[in-house]
């Protein structure tokens, strides 16, 4: 029955992928189709209303300047308000303003897409942040990763030097993708009890008489970009472990599609683009396959229990439900695990913290890979990026100039590409080594041991790869870590997307090449396969040495 829960939750995200990408597909063709009768008009108005006069394509150089800029006010913009709140409207429980390294850690953390939380939602925002800043970070994050992977795929597919007009794109994710999507699940989870109100804290008595405050707010709205966005973050400190955000299966399961439908389908947005849609589902198969192997250990791993645990002889049939809850039980609690961390939306149902050392030893690994799926738009370029160097790799040993999408790949291109591939890992492991050797970093770590180890992993490579979940036992709202993050989360963000829009603009002032009866094709099983060996290969080469210091030895020293 659990294995059921979880296969017919994957069966309706395949079905899934086909709709909803070919939706995406129309909406960024800049062909004519229905949505433009539907949303024409508002976009029309946002146009006027912001100056927009020219909306013809950009280089990929000057479409990388807008997406920064834009995101640079956004910042600047929300920084203030989070600074100054207490004197803002909509602050009915007299919540102060947010201390300055905690806010330049937030608007940083929620601008990238990463959503790490180093507060507690309910006591450390207004609702008027939360909304002003919050969501409304949510539906630009989103955006930017969403318009990134279009415009790669342009690069990649589409004849001429632009990547499409940035400003055009990022209006129309919002207006026919990110605000429809979350207006639909908004309504799903206020019928299905997920609060959605303005009304200050709730003061009930308790049955021995004591007062006791009940945290509410606009709930409801947050969850549903949180996750349709890949942001993460929660209204409540205790995330979607919270009965308010998260109050049964049925929501469980609407959670895990909205944060994982728009990754995968974009996978066959891809093949739409490419006019080949076998193209699209090489590398939804490869990432699915990658997904279901690492869902398998996360859900072995825990039901069979804490080693630790075990050994007193406790009955520990139903698994290791440490730090989980029974409304959600085994199967639930680790598929959102695999799904949050492979989609890298940071969201939790239950504390990664009480994984099992091979349960927590799956997010882990998907946060380093980063291209199982991976948030919106970004997951897609990073598996792309993967997919080149297969080419390159099976090109240079067969003695053949690469080439992918008609297009060949020459060393610009790979330098390129190995800036991408080399900054994830040195920004996880250098932050992680100087926490050791500083005060300030060992001093947040509340466990002795391989487990600190992984706990301090854990948080740079949440960061890194903008996914923002974490092993809460790690203290880490001190000037320290909310310094060292919140650049791990900036260079982890913007460095890759433009050196990837730097591909993609290299790509574009190729010439297409002819297919011969010597081009290796990229739309075989076989392909698929070499592209899940190079994701592997590289991931283990450069995160085992690590990966062995923390929960796998963590593993081996239970067992023993």
């Amino acid at each position: 029955m659990a294995i059921l829960q979880m296969v017919i939750v994957i069966i309706i995200l395949i079905l899934l992928v086909k709709p909803l990408g070919s939706y995406i597909y129309h909406v960024f063709s800049n062909q004519y189709n229905k949505t433009d009768k539907v949303f024409g008009p508002l976009e029309k108005l946002i146009y006027k209303i912001a100056g927009l006069k020219n909306q013809e394509g950009m280089s990929w150089k000057r479409y990388t300047l807008s997406l920064l800029v834009t995101n640079i006010v956004f910042m600047a913009f929300s920084y203030l308000i989070l600074r100054v709140q207490n004197i803002l409207p909509g602050n009915p429980n007299g919540i102060a303003n947010m201390e300055p390294t905690l806010s330049f850690n937030t608007v940083i953390s929620f601008m990238t897409n990463t959503n790490l939380q180093h507060y507690s939602g309910e006591t450390g925002l207004t609702y008027f942040s939360q909304m002003a800043v919050i969501m409304m970070m949510m539906f630009t994050s989103a955006a930017t990763g969403i318009v990134v992977a279009i415009a790669f795929i342009r690069g990649l597919t589409r004849k001429g030097t632009s990547l499409g007009n940035f400003f055009v794109d990022f209006i129309k994710v919002q207006t026919r993708l990110l605000l429809p999507m979350a207006i639909i699940v908004t309504l799903l989870l206020v019928a299905l009890k997920v609060p959605q109100t303005l009304s200050p804290t709730i003061e009930a008595t308790t049955l021995e008489g004591a007062t006791q405050h009940i945290a509410i707010g606009p709930v409801a709205s947050l969850e549903s970009i949180k996750h349709l966005g890949t942001n993460g973050g929660g209204f409540f400190g205790a995330n979607s472990t919270h009965p308010f955000e998260n109050p049964s299966p049925l929501t469980n399961v609407i959670h895990i599609l909205a944060m994982w439908c728009i990754p995968a389908s974009l996978t066959y947005t891809f093949g739409r683009f490419a006019k080949n849609q076998k193209q699209g589902w090489v590398i939804f198969s490869a990432m699915l396959i990658l997904f279901l192997a690492l869902l398998s250990l996360s859900y072995t791993s825990e039901l069979t229990g804490n080693p630790a645990i075990n050994a007193l002889g406790v009955d520990a049939t139903i698994g290791n439900m440490e730090g989980k809850e029974v409304r959600f039980g085994i199967a639930q609690s680790a598929l959102f695990t695999t799904v949050t961390t492979a989609a890298t939306t940071g969201s939790v149902n239950n504390m990664h913290d009480t994984l099992t050392p091979l349960g927590g030893l799956v997010p882990l690994i998907l946060m380093m890979l980063n291209n199982v799926f991976g948030g919106d738009g970004v997951g897609l370029i990073n598996m792309l990026m993967y997919a080149i160097l297969a080419v390159f790799l099976c090109g240079l040993m067969v003695g053949r100039t690469p080439e992918f999408m008609g297009r060949k790949i020459e060393p610009k291109e790979m330098k390129l590409i190995a800036i991408a591939i080399l900054v994830h890992p040195f920004i996880i492991l250098a932050p992680t080594a100087i926490a050791f050797i500083t005060e300030l970093g060992k001093g947040a770590i509340s466990n002795p041991g391989f487990h600190g180890i992984t706990q301090v992993l854990y948080e740079f490579t949440s960061s890194a790869a903008n996914n923002g979940s974490g092993f809460e036992g790690l203290r880490d709202n001190t000037t320290f870590w909310n310094m060292t993050t919140g650049l791990v989360m900036l260079l982890g963000r913007y460095i890759s997307i433009i050196a990837l829009l730097g591909v993609a603009g290299s790509l574009t002032t190729k010439q297409w090449v002819p297919e011969t009866i010597g081009t290796f094709h990229t739309d075989t099983r076989l392909f698929t396969g070499i592209l899940i060996g190079i994701v592997l290969v590289i991931g283990a080469l450069t995160f085992l040495p690590a990966l062995v210091l923390g929960p796998i030895a963590e593993h081996l020293v239970l067992l023993n």
